[in-house]
């Protein structure tokens, strides 16, 4: 047996050391505030945008509408938020966080990439450019290029677009 290993199989571990870094993540996350990571974009948003409504939520997160449309509904039956409808335009809807919504989002851990970015941050432009680029490439060689995906580093709930 050759204990040599290729180039690939550094790529490749690498690349499992992230997806399981990412995963350890989002289990925390869920144990400690109940929350998924998709689930916490949504309410992160809501809370931040002046009359969220689905679509500027959406826009927020940069996931589609129907993937955020599905947080909500499930969110909504948690009791995390409520649609409502909006006073200047009955046909909209506006969301705002309940209480449980509100505790939730207040115990909630730092997200993985804050802690990446903070990393990220003090690389020089050049080291930044060569990783983008770098990832861009290997989610291409990975057919990933119809993948839903917002900038939070996350497993599950990811949704091919069509």
């Amino acid at each position: 047996m050759n204990s040599k290993m290729n180039d690939y199989d550094n790529l490749l571990i690498a690349l499992r050391k992230i997806t399981r870094a990412i995963d350890l993540h989002s289990k925390r996350l869920l144990k400690e505030s109940g929350l998924t990571t998709s689930q916490l974009l949504v309410i992160t948003a809501i809370d931040k945008l002046d009359k969220a409504t689905p679509s500027s939520v959406a826009r927020e997160i940069l996931l589609s509408q129907g993937t955020v449309t599905n947080l909500i509904i499930r969110m909504e039956k948690k009791g995390l938020l409520q649609r409502v409808k909006a006073e200047d335009d009955k046909r909209s809807v506006c969301l705002t966080l309940t209480e449980m919504g509100r505790t939730r989002l207040a115990d909630a851990p730092e997200t993985l990439q804050a802690e990446f970015l903070i990393e990220y941050r003090k690389l020089e432009s050049w080291e930044r450019q060569m990783l983008i680029s770098s990832v861009e490439r290997i989610a291409t060689m990975m057919d990933a290029k119809n993948i839903d995906a917002s900038p939070i580093l996350t497993s599950g709930e990811i949704q091919q677009s069509f």
